[in-house]
């Protein structure tokens, strides 16, 4: 029997908090550590370390059981979850750790989207459209103070074009994840094939790229990787996927995006980012409409509390 899902506790925000604040420093951390290796090496090599160790837990709990139905799909995901650390690691070449961090977290909007024509039952309401209105309002308007006047050959705009890019290809996972097999295997055996897969790719990127020679082993560049490897890609993984079996998504969901405001404060603090006000009140819009979106149900409980 399946234990019900409960709101939130104390614990669950505590817990939430420690995962926002470690999410909120990758792209910091990729960004830190470019100068000794290529991002793409790093997210490589993050991938890497943790698809060995999912793989020795899926063992460990014979979760292999699945993958004569499920690899096919698993692929896909697999090279889309690549494929958005791909638009990272280049995207980080050319702009912010504060705009990636904001901008990645578009994907639930375009999850929302995708969702709503493949799932009946996921079909987009009022609330959530005019979410997605507003978040696009907030990226039109953090676009157009992404480009300064030193900087007009557009390369930050560039870099929050791929930024955009890597959240769609987030978000596409997570349609290909819900609308397949995938959606009732273990989450380990899901994990992997993202983990895994994206190894392969993005090592075979930065082969035939060049960039796989880029690589200095300084302590920075060791510990970025052994930081996103084991910390960001395995424990906290594993945490968020432990909570979600405890509590509710949708609650969990709006702790959630405290991941982007980490990005941008260390983005600032850090590494001495700029902030223009109209990235500002962008991100704010953006953050606000995807919120809508993915946590419309609790949305319209807050609406109902101040209405009533």
């Amino acid at each position: 029997m399946i234990a019900a899902r409960k709101n939130p506790d104390a614990f669950a925000f505590q817990v939430m908090l420690g995962l926002c604040l470690v999410w909120g420093c990758q792209q910091v951390l990729i960004k830190s550590a470019a100068v000794d290796i290529a991002p793409v090496m790093q997210a490589a090599l993050r991938n890497g370390i943790a698809a060995l160790l999912v793989g020795l837990l899926v063992c460990f709990r014979d979760g292999w059981g699945q993958v004569g139905i499920t690899w096919r799909a698993g692929l896909l995901a697999g090279a889309l979850f690549g494929l958005e650390f791909l638009f990272i690691a280049e995207g980080l070449k050319l702009t912010s750790a504060a705009h990636m961090s904001v901008f990645l977290y578009t994907a639930p909007i375009f999850t929302a989207l995708g969702l709503h024509f493949m799932i009946p039952s996921e079909r987009l309401r009022l609330l959530q459209w005019l979410g997605i209105l507003l978040a696009f309002c907030g990226i039109a308007l953090a676009f157009a103070g992404g480009v300064s006047l030193a900087q007009l050959d557009g390369r930050m705009l560039l870099g929050d074009g791929l930024a955009i890019l890597a959240g769609l290809a987030w978000g596409a996972t997570t349609v290909v994840v819900r609308c397949s097999r995938l959606s009732e295997a273990p989450v380990t055996l899901t994990l992997f094939y993202q983990l895994a897969v994206g190894f392969v790719g993005l090592v075979a990127i930065a082969l035939f790229s060049g960039q796989i020679m880029d690589v200095a082993l300084t302590p920075l560049a060791v510990g970025s990787v052994l930081f996103q490897g084991i910390v960001v890609s395995f424990i906290s993984y594993m945490t968020w996927f432990w909570l979600l079996r405890k509590y509710l998504a949708s609650n969990l969901a709006v702790f959630s995006f405290i991941t982007p405001l980490f990005g941008v404060t260390f983005g600032v603090l850090l590494l001495d980012e700029p902030l223009s006000l109209n990235f500002v009140i962008g991100a704010v819009m953006v953050l606000l409409g995807v919120i809508m979106v993915s946590a419309e149900g609790w949305v319209r409980q807050q609406l109902r509390k101040v209405v009533g």
